[in-house]
């Protein structure tokens, strides 16, 4: 506080100077031609101008960078120059071979999958005070239980795409800059890990990517893009609100001839809410919550040739409570990574640690009192390795080949603390080594893609001590095969069809296959049987870019069938006992359509949103047959979202983001019923000279009662919530 005071003092005491003079630039492609539409902010987010129809924009007061940025262009960071007018050149991303989430250079409009992108201004313009709570903009996206990850215990916080659903684990990679950040014991993805401000943007690609990224990726990719080290600045937010929340990140910037360095970290702390409904609580139950602190630093030299070598290091300490007074949980989790660009070639070298502890209780079925059951405390460590290439085949063709590798070791360690006093120490090794080549040929007119990936996924060294007693558990290998092939037809400048179609896997967690876990009265039972999923998908497309009106609009047909997914089939069912066991499930299917559009009609006002529509149904089960027909839990029909941003310089910026869910069930046997919701969120900014921006945030703002589990208590999601706060600027 006694830093946010002397930056408070400083904003307000500064000496007004003189508003610089007025800069006109313009905004041009690589062959002269006008682009109109491009938006131009300053370093921390703020709309400065929009371009018109000839490229040109004026700036009333300049900052000393800037990035502009337009529809299928590679984004421009501009150093801007007192007393010269500014001429920016957008580059296509085939003129310069940028490696997207897909690792294809390519914009959307010639892209045969489909592709969303989180800006960072649209992550400071959502209310959510997470990463996965700015994420349920994108439709379709949805962690395996719909509550937040403020309250969420950790190994429930699996991603859904395209109407796959997730268990504890995620059908959906998640990567920091192509590195993978699945949690490497259980699958799920830790929120928190990452200080908000040092988050840039977010790339979604939705469908199967196994053909690029091996494992994992069934239902999609989620990249994120992590800030670079440019220039000397200092960004800093703190604010607070309802149920104590508060949330504080810091983000700073040194550079130094060839190189430069960036620090960052955060606090994030609530005192929560009870998630169990009202009508069904007991003395027992408290707010579940979390207290997290994060940090991540970097070290960048520029490399001859537009080179690139750094080292990066990031560390997430987070404490839970779940709900009752002897529930609880704690990670510690550290990575690293460095790597190479130099030329074709992007090399990468990272690793992980990670210690995660978690306490369960039998709650008496009055609510009133509880007994501790168990304790575990498992370990991860995993290391890995990349090395890609890619080259530009004259004007048209692109060659791209990789491989990779990655081995983790991991133990569980539970202590079984009723009836006999047992302990059981599982450990075992997964490795998986793949090679992977994409070609792209985009003639006019047209884009066709091939790419494959030989993947090779071995589970080994698997034991399980118990009281002191050895028992050797199944070891196994795989090697798979995935490919894919998209073609993308553009009728016109603005107007393009798809199609592409795939095949994907996903290996089996050390989680689902070693560790049992309890979720209120709900046991799943681990499985040392399992074997991998495969997935095999497609999906067409058409895409429609308005100009005049700034706005882009994709509509997509999708189909995945999955084989042997990994689910929790349920044994016992009580009103206060439920069991389940992981298995491999037949086969699971999930078909329907996507719509996206963006829109900019005016430079004042922007429009973004999506909807899905998902039948995800179980299609086999031979040995449950009862179950065919039956909705894949965690997946509704109907999943739809908005957000509406309207701003003026002098009045500041307002922006709603709706989310829509329609019914879902939470079991396999669809007797577990949640009921659908609409939520509306709100935030507002104003700006306070150059340096000082004042935000307001509300979640929920109608307060609805929305269910997010069925344990089969009913638990409830995030009640109405405000926060207001502050963000300071300095330097670049």
């Amino acid at each position: 506080m006694r830093l946010l005071s002397i930056l408070l003092l400083a904003a307000i005491a500064a000496p007004a100077q003189a508003a610089p003079a007025q800069v006109r630039g313009s905004v041009r492609n690589t062959h002269g031609h006008p682009v109109s539409g491009a938006t131009i902010d300053d370093m921390a987010g703020r709309r400065l101008a929009v371009s018109g129809p000839d490229g040109q924009f004026t700036l009333s007061a300049p900052p000393s960078r800037m990035e502009v940025v337009a529809t299928h262009y590679v984004p421009s960071v501009v150093t801007i120059t007192r007393g010269r007018a500014i001429r920016v050149v957008l580059h296509r991303p085939l003129e310069t071979v940028v490696v997207t989430a897909y690792r294809s250079p390519l914009g959307s409009l010639s892209s045969p999958v489909s592709t969303r992108v989180l800006s960072r201004r649209q992550m400071r313009h959502s209310a959510a005070i997470t990463l996965d709570g700015k994420l349920t903009e994108i439709p379709g996206f949805q962690l395996y239980r719909r509550s937040s990850s403020l309250v969420a215990n950790p190994t429930t916080e699996g991603v859904s795409l395209r109407g796959l659903g997730s268990t504890a684990a995620s059908r959906t990679l998640v990567t920091l800059d192509g590195i993978p950040m699945n949690d490497p014991f259980g699958g799920w993805i830790h929120w928190e890990e990452l200080p908000s401000l040092a988050i840039r943007s977010v790339e979604i690609v939705r469908g199967g990517a196994s053909d690029i990224y091996g494992s994992s990726a069934i239902g999609g990719v989620i990249n994120i893009i992590p800030v670079r080290p440019h220039g000397d600045g200092l960004q800093l937010v703190t604010s607070g609100g309802s149920e104590s929340t508060l949330d504080d990140s810091l983000l700073g910037t040194l550079s130094h001839g060839h190189w430069s360095g960036l620090a960052a970290g955060g606090v994030l702390a609530t005192d929560g809410y009870t998630m169990v409904e009202p009508s069904q609580r007991g003395p027992v139950d408290q707010p579940s919550n979390v207290h997290a602190q994060n940090a991540l630093v970097e070290a960048d030299r520029a490399l001859p040739r537009s080179g690139r070598l750094f080292v990066r290091a990031d560390a997430l300490n987070e404490s839970r409570h779940n709900g009752t007074p002897d529930q609880w949980n704690a990670t510690r989790l550290w990575r690293a990574a460095g790597g190479v660009n130099q030329g074709p070639f992007v090399f990468r070298l990272y690793g992980t640690g990670e210690h995660y502890r978690q306490t369960f209780a039998s709650v008496s079925p009055s609510r009133t009192s509880e007994k501790m059951v168990k304790f575990q405390f498992d370990t991860a460590d995993q290391t890995g390795a990349a090395l890609r290439w890619h080259r530009a085949e004259g004007q048209h063709a692109v060659v791209l080949a990789g491989a990779d590798t990655e081995t983790t070791h991991a133990t569980d360690d539970e202590h079984l603390l009723v009836y006999s006093r047992t302990r059981t120490n599982t450990s075992a090794h997964q490795r998986q080594t793949g090679v992977w080549g994409e070609f792209l040929f985009t003639p006019p007119k047209w884009t066709l893609s091939a790419s494959a990936r030989v993947d090779h996924f071995s589970n080994f060294n698997a034991r399980q001590f118990t009281n002191s007693a050895l028992a050797p558990l199944p070891s196994w290998s795989q090697t798979v095969f995935d490919p894919r092939l998209g073609i993308v037809r553009r009728i016109t400048p603005s107007l393009s069809l798809s199609a592409s179609g795939f095949r994907a896997f996903r290996a089996p967690t050390m989680n689902e296959l070693y560790r049992s876990f309890q979720v209120g009265d709900e046991t799943t039972k681990a499985n040392p049987n399992l074997r991998a999923e495969r997935a095999t998908g497609w999906e067409t497309g058409i895409e429609k870019a308005i100009r005049p009106w700034g706005t882009t609009i994709r509509a997509s047909y999708f189909w995945t069938q999955v084989n042997r997914p990994i689910s929790s089939l349920t044994l016992l069912s009580t009103p206060t006992k439920v069991i389940y066991q992981r298995e491999n499930l037949g086969q699971i299917e999930s078909r329907g359509v996507s719509l996206d559009f963006a829109s900019q009609p005016a430079p004042w006002i922007g429009f973004e949103g999506g909807y899905q529509y998902a039948y995800a149904t179980v299609a086999k089960a031979a040995r449950e047959p009862q179950l065919v027909g039956k909705w894949i839990p965690e997946v509704p029909r109907n999943m739809a979202s908005a957000q509406l941003r309207l701003s003026r310089p002098r009045l500041g910026l307002i922006s709603f983001q709706g989310n829509s869910s329609g019914r879902e069930y939470d079991n396999d046997l669809n007797t577990f019923l949640l009921h659908g919701y609409f939520r509306l969120d709100a935030h507002a900014q104003h700006s306070f000279g150059r340096h000082t921006i004042l935000f307001a945030d509300g979640e929920n703002l109608f307060d609805r009662a929305i269910q997010v589990g069925m344990t089969p208590l009913v638990t409830l999601g995030t009640p109405r919530t405000m926060r207001v706060g502050l963000r300071f600027t300095f330097g670049d």
